[in-house]
């Protein structure tokens, strides 16, 4: 049985890449959409090429909790993408990412609450997990807050890496400068990034918002491919040499993100849905060693990261590209 058929959802945020293929993906279901964000001239844009007589349009920022709480009434879930995402924005003005990540989201939570929304699904990253960026702690503490909400709105995170094609992401970025003959500017070769399909991301949070209880936390295992990989499946798709620009490592980055903790994996069950694997992880309520120890050490050494998952090859980070129809 589908459980969000007949369903009215609001996506906060959604005029981005996770709102319209979620759009898309639940185009079946008979659901009520409620578009909320701030920026009016995309949502005129995704009014106009969808068309579609199912979705509201509502200008509002989550900071505004008025605006939160006019438009959260008779709403059953909430997919909650709004977000400052952008990690050198993040760096140079942290305050801003505070506002919108962390109490925006508690405007989000509380507002759900007093309106009684049914659940919400926070759309969380892997820079969250040994944050060393404003933006991956500003995304840890809106975790936090969704795992530690006490009332009757269930909560539930949905944590995963980098989403092939997302806005501001470096395929399409390396893609724009290769059409436009600039220099593909790199950060370092060897760093590596998860790469999820965005219908995988979709897909499971579909699968939150029908099996999620509140604390849960939900991630996608995806493989992973260093920057040098994707350059050269951009190389072998154009059949020539790019030029390229090494540029360093900016401020915030990593040169590896991590999507597990060893605390969190040793705690996770493991499930497939439709060929995508997730681990789906309960809200933590007693002692931590009660999950390490089972009467001999089970510590897990390991966290999950993009360095220790399966690594594509040049072929297959180029099938993946094709496959998100950004070539």
């Amino acid at each position: 049985m589908n459980l969000i058929t007949g369903k009215k959802i609001l996506i906060t945020g959604g005029t981005g890449s996770f709102g319209n293929a979620f759009i898309d993906f639940s185009k079946d279901c008979d659901i009520k959409f409620i578009v909320f964000s701030r920026d009016e001239k995309k949502q005129h844009d995704m009014f106009v090429e969808r068309n579609d007589n199912n979705i509201e349009y509502v200008v509002g920022d989550i900071r505004d909790k008025s605006r939160v709480l006019k438009h959260f009434k008779n709403v059953d879930y909430v997919l909650h993408a709004a977000a400052l995402k952008h990690v050198p924005t993040g760096e140079q003005f942290p305050e801003e990412v505070i506002n919108t990540n962390i109490l925006g989201t508690k405007n989000v939570i509380e507002a759900a609450e007093e309106c009684g929304v049914e659940k919400i699904v926070n759309l969380s990253t892997d820079k969250a997990v040994y944050p060393i960026n404003a933006y991956g702690m500003s995304k840890a503490l809106a975790e936090k807050l969704m795992s530690a909400h006490t009332g009757e709105t269930v909560c539930v995170n949905l944590r995963y890496g980098n989403v092939i094609g997302s806005r501001g992401s470096v395929i399409p970025l390396f893609i724009d400068k290769i059409q436009n003959n600039l220099p593909l500017t790199i950060t370092n070769e060897n760093m590596t990034r998860f790469l999820l399909p965005l219908s995988h991301a979709v897909a499971l949070s579909k699968k939150c918002l029908e099996i999620g209880q509140s604390g849960d936390l939900f991630v996608i295992r995806p493989p992973a491919a260093t920057i040098k990989t994707v350059v050269d499946a951009l190389e072998l798709n154009y059949g020539k040499n790019l030029e390229k620009q090494i540029i360093g490592i900016r401020p915030g980055e990593k040169m590896d993100e991590t999507l597990l903790t060893p605390e969190e994996l040793c705690r996770a069950k493991t499930f497939t849905d439709n060929g995508i694997e997730y681990m789906k992880i309960p809200k933590l309520d007693g002692n931590i060693g009660d999950y390490f120890y089972h009467g001999k050490d089970c510590k897990i050494a390991e966290p999950f990261t993009s360095a220790n998952t399966t690594i594509l090859n040049v072929e297959e980070t180029l099938k993946l590209i094709k496959e998100a129809e950004l070539l």
